[in-house]
């Protein structure tokens, strides 16, 4: 396979250049300003619509899914879409119902949301849960499998690919929430550009290898000889109904998967909680949007590459110690680019990785620096303390990275696969906590420290087997996030009506009312989503 060339180099300092020095100016222009909390952490009333979509979309897109998700495209086919489709549908809940309760609440953080609606300990406890979570689970999945993706595609060894994203990512980190979000906008514009570059690639080479001529002759020939990759429902029996199990991904365990990352999730929901209610909605919509798009770009490469494969096709690029590595499906079809396009496509891939180790350490710096530093550590910081602080956290996190990844064992059942499962020990009890300290007021602090720390334990418990009952090894892993979350419920609802809590939050039917531009939008979004799982059923 042909490594990048001199001109693939220069597109990517291009792209370093640009966003470097958009950051920089980005970071200059607010620098006079004296240095607050709100501004590093949230860029308070400074992100537009556009830019907070794209910053959604720029932290939650990264090597996990151009790598991942591909690598699951390549094993199962289009099925594996339902992250992004389920996503799209889950962001205009999130529009319509969660944000309004945490804007009209004045909730920057998630542990923040804990201490005001349950009290400091359940606030604590999950702050050293996400904390463990994003660290040990989302930080080192993504530099493992961006460090090993750039490795591949360019050459350079491992560990000094790993270093320098981590380095890139800090620079655009450390100016804080503005910079990551105005960059983001950047950065989504390569992964997008790039991304649809090497889905042509790929379609280009299914037609050429069939004699099928256009993208649409590509397309018909992948459904007629992978047509079994053209499934959104899996039926039991299926090779792959583990992962994904049957309706459970329209009624069942990916609604849980899906509104807890989306509204619970401190890197996710914090580009939204700096702006008005009118301004997150329509960020929220446009990142629906683009969340419908995203399979065209991470999944149909998987798919082309897997077509290709089986007619004869990277029998040797796919093999990895002696095994079939579905992960290696876009790094060999990277490595296929014609020069300079090559390195747009490259330049995609990292801005995807930088991007989202960016949203993640800062939100690792905003949990640790507001919940737990400022409150137990240091509660006389002052402002400038706390943003020095905070891009200390930033540091250590990444470098903690660097130094677990290699162990965590990401590389063993794929890399997509390996943070579902681990995020979704955390979910079930979380997503409990949220929802009924949403909408029930008698919702009390036992019932929450239950879901959050006996959730977790039962999750666990499952995910190794050692719960009594049944052979959890046999269940999949969203059918077990389900159980676990009714289990939660059953018990919240049990220690509400036994000792009622009275710090419900402040909510008013007129705060979910939708209208204009969003509504017209979130209708267009159900719309699409119904008929694409009509088509691909």
């Amino acid at each position: 396979m042909q490594k990048l060339q001199t001109l693939d180099y220069l597109v990517f300092l291009v792209y370093f250049v640009v966003v470097a020095g958009y950051g920089y100016w980005i970071y200059q222009r607010k620098k006079s300003a004296e240095a607050s909390t709100t501004d590093f952490f949230l860029a308070e009333g400074s992100l537009t619509w556009w830019a907070i979509g794209a910053s959604l979309i720029a932290s939650n897109i990264s090597a996990e899914q151009f790598i991942g998700m591909s690598g699951n495209g390549f094993l199962m086919g289009l099925a594996i879409s339902t992250y992004e489709w389920m996503a799209a549908a889950t962001l205009l809940v999130v529009g319509i119902f969660f944000m309004p309760i945490y804007l009209k609440n004045r909730i920057f953080t998630m542990p923040q949301f804990l201490n005001q609606r349950y009290n400091t300990t359940v606030s604590l406890i999950m702050a050293i849960f996400w904390l463990f979570l994003y660290v040990l689970v989302n930080l080192t999945s993504i530099l493992f499998l961006g460090a090993l993706a750039v490795s591949t595609i360019s050459g350079i060894d491992f560990t000094v690919c790993m270093w320098c994203l981590a380095i890139f990512a800090v620079l655009i980190t450390v100016g804080g929430m503005k910079v990551i979000g105005y960059t983001d906008v950047i950065q989504v514009f390569f992964l997008i550009l790039g991304g649809l570059a090497t889905t042509y690639l790929a379609m280009d080479l299914v037609s050429q290898e069939f004699n099928a001529p256009g993208l649409a002759g590509a397309f018909k020939t992948m459904m007629e000889h992978s047509e079994d990759h053209f499934h959104m429902i899996f039926k039991e029996g299926h090779p792959q109904y583990m992962a994904l199990p049957g309706l459970t991904v329209l009624i069942g365990g990916m609604w849980i998967v899906n509104l807890n990352y989306w509204g619970c999730n401190q890197y996710i929901t914090q580009r939204a909680l700096g702006a008005d209610l009118k301004t997150a909605r329509e960020g929220i919509l446009f990142a629906a949007f683009l969340k419908l798009l995203m399979p065209i770009i991470v999944v149909l490469p998987g798919i082309a590459a897997y077509t290709l494969y089986q007619h004869g096709l990277f029998q040797t690029e796919m093999i990895e110690g002696g095994e079939l590595n579905q992960d290696r499906a876009y790094p060999v079809l990277l490595n296929l680019l014609p020069v300079g396009l090559k390195g747009l496509s490259f330049a995609a891939l990292t801005a995807a990785i930088v991007a989202s180790l960016a949203g993640k350490a800062n939100s690792i710096s905003t949990i640790f620096t507001l919940d737990i530093y400022k409150k137990y550590i240091a509660p006389e910081a002052d402002e400038k303390k706390l943003v020095w602080m905070g891009r200390v956290t930033i540091v250590v996190a990444m470098i903690l990275a660097i130094v677990i990844s290699p162990y965590m064992g990401i590389d063993k059942k794929g890399g997509f696969q390996f943070i579902q499962e681990m995020t979704g020990l955390v979910s079930p009890g979380v997503f409990a906590a949220f929802l009924l300290g949403f909408f029930w007021k008698k919702t009390n602090s036992a019932g929450a420290m239950f879901a959050i720390v006996g959730g977790f334990l039962l999750a666990f418990s499952m995910h190794n087997n050692w719960l009594p009952g049944a052979d959890w090894s046999t269940v999949p892993f969203l059918d077990r996030m389900g159980i676990v979350f009714l289990i939660c419920v059953a018990v919240m609802i049990a220690l509400g009506l036994w000792k009622p809590s009275d710090k419900g939050l402040e909510i008013d039917a007129s705060m979910f009312r939708v209208k204009g531009t969003f509504a017209v939008g979130a209708a267009i979004v159900v719309v699409v989503v119904a008929i694409l799982y009509t088509v691909f059923w």
